[in-house]
Order: C-alpha cells, then sequence, then structure tokens
C-alpha cells in the first residue's frame, strides 16, 4: 500500500488561496502569484499538454511528486471551482475521489481522469482512492478543510510545501482548526498539543522554497 500525499503552494503567513476563492476566483483573488514559480516548468507545462519548459531542481522534485500518485481525493469546493479552468482533459490522468454531500455519475475526461463523487464521507474516499491506486500513492488534492481533516484523523502521511515569499494578508489558510489533538481527560493537556513533523528535504529557489514533511505517525514507526 502506498501512502497518502499532499502537495500545497502556501504565502509566508500561512495562506494557500487569496481571499474569495470560488468559481470567479478558482486560486481566490491574488492567488496566482503563489504558483507562479510553476508554470514555466517543463513537468508542469507537460501536464497542461504544452511542450517546452524549464528543467532543473525544481523542475524534478515536481516530476517526482506527480508521478507517485495512482489515485486522487479532493473536497467539493476544490472540484467546483477546478472544474472549467481543468478544462476536457484534467491533469490528473487518475481516478479522483470527489467528498461532497451532491450525489452524482462518474464524471469521465479524457487522458485518464475519472471524477468520483463519494457522499459518505472522507474516509470512505480515501478507502476508494487506496483501492483504485493499488501499491502507488493517494495524492491529497485540496482544498485547506479537506487538508486538515487528514492532518486531524492522522491519515496524511506527507506534505510538500510549496512556501513563496509573498504576505497574501487573507484568504484560506492551510493550518486553522488543528486543535483538540491532546487528551481532553488530561489535567495537564487542554486538547491542544504541538505537532512535529519531521523534516526530510528543503529545496530553496529565487521564487520559492520547498519543504518536505513527514507526519509524526510515520516517523515513530520507522
Amino acid at each position: 500500500m502506498g501512502e497518502v500525499i499532499a502537495r500545497l503552494a502556501m504565502s509566508l503567513d500561512g495562506y494557500v488561496a487569496g481571499p474569495e476563492s470560488g468559481r470567479e476566483h478558482p486560486l481566490g483573488i491574488g492567488g496566482e502569484r503563489l504558483h507562479s514559480w510553476v508554470y514555466g516548468l517543463r513537468t508542469f507545462r507537460q501536464m497542461q499538454g504544452m511542450t517546452g519548459g524549464e528543467t532543473g531542481p525544481d523542475d524534478a522534485l515536481i516530476a517526482e511528486h506527480v508521478a507517485r500518485p495512482g489515485a486522487v481525493v479532493m473536497g467539493h469546493g476544490m472540484f467546483i471551482t477546478g472544474e472549467i479552468p481543468w478544462g476536457d482533459e484534467p491533469p490528473f490522468h487518475a481516478p479522483v475521489f470527489v467528498v461532497t454531500h451532491h450525489p452524482r455519475e462518474p464524471l469521465v475526461r479524457e487522458g485518464g481522469t475519472t471524477f468520483h463523487f463519494v457522499t459518505e464521507g472522507p474516509e470512505r474516499a480515501l478507502e476508494l482512492a487506496r483501492a483504485a491506486a493499488g501499491d502507488k500513492d493517494v495524492s491529497l488534492a485540496g482544498g485547506a478543510d479537506l487538508v486538515q481533516q487528514f492532518i486531524r484523523n492522522g491519515w496524511l502521511d506527507e506534505l510538500l510545501l510549496h512556501v513563496v515569499p509573498v504576505l497574501a494578508c487573507g484568504g484560506r489558510r492551510l493550518f486553522d482548526n488543528l486543535g483538540g489533538l491532546g487528551d481532553p481527560d488530561s489535567p495537564r493537556d487542554s486538547g491542544h498539543r504541538h505537532i512535529e513533523w519531521e523534516k526530510t528535504l528543503v529545496l530553496d529557489s529565487p521564487g520559492v522554497t520547498h519543504i518536505r514533511l513527514r507526519a509524526p505517525h510515520t516517523v515513530s514507526a520507522e
């Protein structure tokens, strides 16, 4: 069985999308700045059906990550904001399991992407994605709320952050709503504790710093 991995671009002040994210502004107002470093990379361009592009350490890191998943899990909000921009051939090229309260038939797109709409919650979506992925990893695409649920429940094994030197000053923060992880019966524990991830990679480039983190449960298991 593979691992559950996530890759997100984040501002210095912790935002993964700008304000008013939705169909009109899929990345939020100003959110494109968080991703501008990736647009010229060869791997990203190939994912969009384009040719050419830059190579080097940034591209190699992205290429490694996108080759790992055999299935994807995402939230309803991310699907709604991305459905139109992704077009007829989304960049996933794998089964995608959308956590939603809105049942519908699977949506088959070109390039190997089929969206499956899971109404039984994120744990069921992960179970289906693991079965579809086989020995490969499951990619957690987002958004922030779903990533937070996976972290709270200990389902996320690895997190690759692309920290961009910009202050978003508003939008969707990645690390909100992670309290309540302690022992509520302990007199010394108010229901909160530090979550200490292991840093396994730091790659610094002019426009972005990549930080790969391993979750506590994976470190203790090694």
